[in-house]
C-alpha cells in the first residue's frame, strides 16, 4: 500500500518540477517583460506620467560654466606679437529648460519649442559678473575680415565709422555685459540702418540671443510606431535638411534633439544629434563602460574626426572653407562672421593652433566632451558638452583698427553645459532599472534552485521508503511480514 509519506514525497517532486519549469520559463520571458516595460515607458506619451514629465520639463539641474580668455597684451597684439591669454572663471549659470506648444500629430510625431533661461549662480562661480575682462571686439575685428574684399575707399569709410562710434579692436567690459549685452552706438546704428546684419536687434552680447529664447521648432518621432525612432528629429523649423553647407551629407539633420536617444544601445551604437547652435548634426562614439550609483552606463565622446577638416577627413569637405583640423567654420550660419567652434583649449585639434597663442593647455579630463548613457533606456545619466568660441583675426588694409595683427584663430571664451541625474529621480531610476530587474533575476534562479532542491529531497525520501519495504508474506491482519519472521505454531504442529 502507498503510505502517506510516500504520497507526500511524490507531490513534492511534482511541485519541485513545476518550480523548475516556471523558473526556466521566467528565465526566457523575464527579459522580454523588462524590455516591454522599457518600450512602454520610453514612448513619448502623456499617459506615461513620469517619463513624459521628465521629457517635457527636464527636472535635472543643468549648469553652464563659462570661461573667458582675458587678453593680457592687446597693444602688443596690434603690433604683430603673439596673443597672451589668461583663463578667467568659471562663471556658472543655472539653465532652465521647458518645452512649450507641445503638439502631437497623427504620424507618430510631436512638435514643440524648447525655451531656455539662464540664472547666475554666485556660489558656484569663481568671480562675479562684475569682473572686468578684455576680449577681441567681434564688431570691429570680425567685420574687418568680412569687409576685406570690398574696395579700399569703402574699407576706409568703415574704419571711420568705427572711430565715430569709438569702437576699438578690443573690449574691456564686465562679464555680465559681455555675456548678455552692452550699450553701443554702433549696434544701434546698424540695427536702425542695416537691420538683420546683427544676430539680435537689442544689445550686443555673446549670449544675448540665447537667453529667454527657444532653439527653434522641433518635430521628433514619439516612437509609437517604431521604438527605434523615438526622439529622432523629423524636421527642424519645418526643414528636413539644412542649406548652410556645401554637400547634402553635411546638410542632413540626423539623430535626436540631443536630450534622449532610442533604447537598447550596444557598444557599436553612436549618439547622433542635431545642434541648432552649431548649425549641424554631430555624432559621438562609444569610449568605455562604467557605473553610476550601481546603474550601468556607456560613455560616448567626440571622435577626432568630429571637427576635422576636409583634407584629414573627406566627409567633412562640405563644412569648408576649412582651416586646421579641430575647427568648425560656422560663418555660414552666423551672418558670415569669421567665427569658429572647437573643443576648449584646442583639445583634439591640430597642435599648430597652440603655436599662435600663449596660455592654453588642453587635456581630456577638463576639456573633452562626453555623455554617459544608460544603454537599455537611452537616458543620459551624466552630460558634459564643452565647446570654445574663436574669432579669426588678421590685419586688413584700410581698416586701421586692425593694426599689424598677425593672422590667428583667437580663442575668446569656452563653455561647458553639464547636468546629471540625482536625488529622487536617481532613486526611482535605480529602483526601476537595477533593483527590480535584479529581484526578477534572483527569483528566476531562486525558483530553479528551490525546485531542484525539492526534487532531490523528495526523491531521496521516496527512495528510502522503497528500500525499507522488502517483499514478504502478508499476515492475516493484512500487515506485511518479513521472511525472517517465524509464523506462530498451531496446535496440530505441536503433536
Amino acid at each position: 500500500m502507498v503510505t502517506r509519506t510516500s504520497l507526500l514525497s511524490v507531490l513534492c517532486m511534482v511541485a519541485g518540477a513545476l518550480s523548475v519549469f516556471f523558473g526556466t520559463l521566467f528565465l526566457f520571458i523575464g527579459p522580454q517583460i523588462i524590455d516591454h516595460q522599457i518600450v512602454k515607458n520610453t514612448v513619448i506619451d502623456p499617459k506615461n506620467e513620469m517619463s513624459y514629465t521628465m521629457w517635457k520639463d527636464v527636472p535635472v539641474p543643468f549648469f553652464m560654466s563659462v570661461y573667458f580668455y582675458n587678453v593680457l597684451n592687446p597693444k602688443e597684439i596690434l603690433k604683430g606679437e603673439k596673443p597672451m591669454l589668461e583663463q578667467r572663471g568659471p562663471y556658472v549659470y543655472r539653465k532652465r529648460l521647458q518645452k512649450e506648444n507641445v503638439t502631437f500629430h497623427p504620424n507618430s510625431t510631436v512638435s514643440y519649442r524648447e525655451y531656455r533661461s539662464y540664472f547666475f549662480e554666485p556660489s558656484m562661480s569663481v568671480g562675479n559678473e562684475s569682473d572686468v575682462v578684455t576680449i577681441p571686439n567681434m564688431l570691429v575685428l570680425g567685420a574687418a575680415v568680412m569687409m576685406e574684399k570690398l574696395p579700399f575707399p569703402v574699407r576706409m569709410m568703415i574704419s571711420a565709422t568705427f572711430k565715430t562710434f569709438k569702437e576699438g579692436p578690443f573690449l574691456t567690459k564686465p562679464v555680465g555685459e559681455l555675456m548678455w549685452g552692452y550699450e553701443s552706438g554702433l549696434v544701434d546704428f546698424l540695427n536702425k540702418y542695416l537691420p538683420g546684419m546683427l544676430p539680435s536687434s537689442g544689445k550686443f552680447g555673446l549670449f544675448a540671443e540665447f537667453n529667454n529664447s527657444d532653439s527653434g521648432l522641433f518635430t521628433i518621432f514619439t516612437g509609437q510606431d517604431d521604438i527605434r525612432n523615438v526622439h529622432k528629429v523629423d524636421s527642424w523649423n519645418g526643414l528636413k535638411q539644412l542649406s548652410y553647407w556645401r554637400t547634402p551629407q553635411c546638410n542632413m539633420i540626423n539623430g535626436t534633439a540631443g536630450q534622449m536617444w532610442p533604447p537598447f544601445m550596444t557598444k557599436e551604437s553612436t549618439l547622433p544629434f542635431y545642434s541648432p547652435d552649431a548649425c549641424r548634426s554631430m555624432e559621438l562614439v562609444y569610449q568605455s563602460s562604467g557605473e553610476m550609483e550601481g546603474i550601468p552606463l556607456y560613455r560616448f565622446v567626440a571622435s577626432k574626426t568630429l571637427f576635422a577638416n576636409g583634407t584629414d577627413y573627406a566627409p567633412n569637405q562640405g563644412f569648408c572653407p576649412c582651416r586646421q583640423s579641430g575647427l568648425l567654420n560656422v560663418s555660414s550660419c552666423r551672418h558670415k562672421s569669421p567665427v569658429f567652434i572647437s573643443q576648449p583649449h584646442f583639445f583634439n585639434a591640430d597642435p599648430v593652433l597652440l603655436d599662435f597663442v600663449q596660455g592654453l593647455s588642453p587635456n581630456e579630463e577638463e576639456h573633452g566632451l562626453f555623455i554617459d548613457i544608460h544603454p537599455q533606456t537611452g537616458v543620459p545619466l551624466n552630460v558634459s558638452i564643452r565647446l570654445q568660441l574663436n574669432l579669426y583675426m588678421k590685419s586688413v588694409s584700410g581698416i586701421t583698427e586692425t593694426g599689424k595683427i598677425s593672422e590667428v584663430v583667437m580663442p575668446m571664451i569656452w563653455f561647458g553645459e553639464s547636468g546629471y541625474i540625482d536625488g529622487p529621480i536617481l532613486k526611482t531610476f535605480h529602483t526601476n532599472l537595477v533593483v527590480l530587474p535584479a529581484v526578477m533575476e534572483y527569483m528566476q534562479y531562486g525558483f530553479i534552485a528551490l525546485g531542484l532542491i525539492t526534487i532531490i529531497i523528495a526523491a531521496l525520501v521516496h527512495y528510502k521508503l522503497k528500500t525499507s519495504e522488502r517483499p514478504g508474506d502478508a499476515s492475516p491482519d493484512g500487515n506485511v511480514r518479513t521472511t525472517n519472521e517465524k509464523a506462530p505454531l498451531l496446535p496440530e504442529d505441536m503433536n
